[in-house]
């Protein structure tokens, strides 16, 4: 049974991502009916631990708080900081005691530095997935999840993630009742839709080869349409086979992959910026139905509607 927490503060930890452990972890709501949790911030030396924000946090614990903890985890610090062994060991006697271990962003390198993450699926912020990877290659990173629980690791996305993978782990050790009182007193919700790949902003299309923007250009201005290669490539003055392999060359993907991205992008941008029904929205973007648009969105964890929900600012029909 979880009882006692212990959350290592690491030289410029993120503020929020310590935050997000404290608030879960650190509050007293026995007087709702919930369990409580020993909890501490500890550190390799005790004392001042600069954070990323630029002032300092007071730490009295040295790393021994954690050394009977049933829950060791580790918020944001700058990827490439060199991981102390001491804190390498503590975590790795954790796992070896039966303990679990939860990073929140890139607290997932001093796991990876332990060697917990090899073999082992496991996240970070999108937009550090590729250097985790690099760094850990054996590691299994995925990409699109909000959070990953893979035996006794538990890792998390970027920042808010953190919120998402301490809840499961309530959800996990004491029921869905407990996991959602302590979401709505934090004002969150217990469960969120999809995972952190509709979260990653769209890329402008890139192209090596200018001579080709004109067709990139008319291609954008006719997604609505049932495009083929024959058309784009009559566009190019080109034979389709010509055309694709130039393309490829220019883009480095195929005439219908860039065409895939391309709509989904579109539909997202009517889904955040307009009132469009979901069924008009798939056909401006030469999906045709709700059905395949929502077929394309499985690959952003995610549907056009709980889409819409998340990013829907100020409409204009």
């Amino acid at each position: 049974m979880l009882t006692d927490v212990a959350v290592i503060a690491l030289p410029e930890v993120a503020p929020f991502e310590l935050g997000v452990l404290c608030e879960v972890f650190g509050i007293d709501r026995t007087d709702q009916g919930l369990p409580s949790w020993s909890f501490a911030v500890v550190t390799p030396t005790p004392g001042q631990v600069p954070t990323s924000a630029g002032f300092s946090l007071t730490v009295e614990h040295d790393l021994s708080r954690a050394a009977t903890a049933d829950l060791v985890a580790v918020p944001a610090f700058p990827r490439g900081t060199d991981v102390p062994e001491a804190v390498a060991d503590v975590l790795r006697a954790a796992v070896d005691r039966g303990a679990r271990l939860l990073s929140v962003c890139s607290g997932a390198w001093a796991l990876g530095a332990a060697g917990l993450l090899d073999g082992r699926r496991c996240t970070t912020h999108w937009a550090y997935t590729d250097d985790l990877a690099r760094d850990f290659p054996r590691a299994e990173v995925d990409p699109g999840v909000l959070y990953v629980e893979d035996g006794p690791v538990i890792t998390s996305a970027g920042t808010a993630a953190g919120i998402d993978a301490a809840l499961h782990l309530v959800r996990r050790e004491f029921g869905a009742g407990v996991a959602s009182t302590i979401a709505r007193r934090m004002v969150v919700p217990p469960h969120r839709d999809g995972g952190q790949a509709q979260f990653v902003a769209p890329a402008v299309p890139a192209c090596a080869d200018e001579g080709f923007d004109p067709v990139l250009g008319w291609m954008l201005d006719h997604l609505a349409d049932d495009l083929r290669v024959e058309d784009a490539a009559a566009q190019a003055a080109m034979s389709p086979r010509t055309f694709a392999r130039r393309f490829r060359a220019a883009t480095g993907t195929t005439p219908a992959a860039w065409l895939a991205k391309q709509r989904l992008q579109r539909a997202r941008e009517l889904l955040e910026g307009t009132d469009l029904p979901v069924e008009s929205v798939a056909r401006r973007v030469g999906y045709g139905s709700a059905a395949v648009l929502r077929a394309h969105f499985s690959g952003l964890g995610t549907t056009p509607q709980a889409y819409r929900r998340t990013f829907a600012g100020r409409r204009s029909a």
